[in-house]
């Protein structure tokens, strides 16, 4: 029996397993256009059965949380706090960079302090708005979608 809740890497996204009421599993797959986790029990079979291989891969719930705030500050642009921290995140690494170094351990740490705040902070946002309460940030996708062109278009 597989101990619930279970994190993946999914792909380029991060995908939980959890059970059901009912007693059978379920899985919730990171939404990279909205970051919300969307209902996907069709990959459950899939995660639980992957071997170690770069597409599925079982992780602990710090990597999860890790992996899920660095798609959502990538995928995602918008207003509010979650925002600002993701900015801060982002100023960090900037600095680093323009100063050509390295993180520092007291910086690593911080980063990985404000991404567990940021993904409590979606938590927090999400059961919110599940409750029927209006959102406190405002989230949309910072790249267009991608739309294959009709057949017979050529460009």
């Amino acid at each position: 029996m597989i101990e619930t809740p279970a994190y993946f890497t999914y792909y380029a996204g991060t995908y939980r397993v959890d059970k059901t009421p009912e007693g059978g599993l379920t899985g919730y797959l990171l939404n990279s256009r909205t970051g919300e986790f969307d209902e996907k029990p069709e990959h459950v079979r899939e995660v639980l059965r992957a071997m170690a291989s770069s597409d599925i891969s079982k992780v602990s719930e710090e990597k999860f949380v890790q992996e899920t705030e660095v798609a959502r500050a990538y995928s995602l642009k918008g207003e509010g706090a979650v925002f600002a921290l993701y900015e801060t995140i982002d100023g960090l690494y900037a600095q680093a960079d323009r100063e050509d170094r390295r993180l520092a351990p007291q910086e690593l740490a911080l980063i990985q302090s404000l991404r567990k705040r940021t993904f409590q902070m979606w938590e927090d946002e999400l059961a919110r708005r599940a409750a029927g309460e209006p959102p406190s940030f405002r989230a949309e996708p910072r790249f267009p979608e991608y739309k294959p062109p009709a057949e017979g278009d050529s460009e």
